[in-house]
């Protein structure tokens, strides 16, 4: 009966953790868009707080786990804000090679 409940309460873990990683996502995206700087850095604060509490639910979750059912975590959304940066660097690089 208990493993039973904490299955039911990881559940709901996860669900409110994937809730908050599309509203992190949906933040980040009108940030991206918005040309008005203080509503952007507002915006991204409020990402990076989301983010924040992503991070610490996750922690309740992976220690809530029984370690024999752990596996490698993938993130939920394709959120690939840190890789967008990097992607503008390498073909200019790319192209200084030839």
């Amino acid at each position: 009966m208990q493993q039973k409940k904490n299955q039911m309460s990881v559940g709901l873990m996860i669900q409110r953790c994937h809730r908050w990683r599309q509203k992190r996502k949906q933040y980040m995206d009108a940030a991206r868009q918005t040309p008005d700087e203080i509503e952007r850095e507002r915006l991204f604060q409020m990402a990076e707080h989301y983010g924040r509490i992503v991070a610490e639910e996750q922690g309740k979750i992976d220690s809530t786990r029984d370690p024999r059912d752990k596996t490698p975590n993938m993130p939920m959304d394709n959120d690939t804000s840190d890789d967008d940066d990097d992607d503008n660097v390498y073909p200019d690089f790319l192209a200084g090679l030839k």
